[in-house]
């Protein structure tokens, strides 16, 4: 059997039709920090934003000029106060899901990013 020195996960991939507009919705309306912003080419930047204190961000990625197509990422959010955060994220304009309350499992609901990317909240365990 063989092992791994793979420790954690730094950065996943999301991509975005505007990495400006994709900065301004991550930063300006989730809070999101910009941990990177660095040309890569004369036409190419990677772009990383992540939660204040996280340890690992998303990139930020530009589509080949073809608008994304809507996707589920798979990621999924921890908040303090799934209830709290949905009414401020809605306030705030975010395209959210229905709140999802059963019992035995944590409160949850999607967001979706202004490219469609779907994400989900979910209420920390205590």
């Amino acid at each position: 059997m063989s092992t791994t020195t793979i420790t954690d996960i730094r950065t996943i991939g999301v991509t975005v039709t505007d990495q400006d507009a994709a900065v301004d919705f991550y930063v300006g309306t989730l809070g999101f920090e910009k941990i990177l912003d660095a040309p890569i080419s004369p036409t190419m930047r990677w772009v990383e934003v992540a939660p204040n204190g996280a340890t690992t961000s998303i990139a930020l990625v530009a589509g080949d000029g073809v608008p994304a197509t809507a996707a589920e990422t798979g990621i999924r959010f921890t908040v303090p106060d799934a209830v709290a955060e949905h009414t401020a994220m809605s306030g705030r304009g975010v395209t959210v899901g229905e709140l999802l309350i059963w019992d035995g499992v944590p409160p949850m609901y999607t967001f979706d990013d202004p490219d469609g990317n779907r994400f989900v909240i979910v209420e920390a365990s205590h």
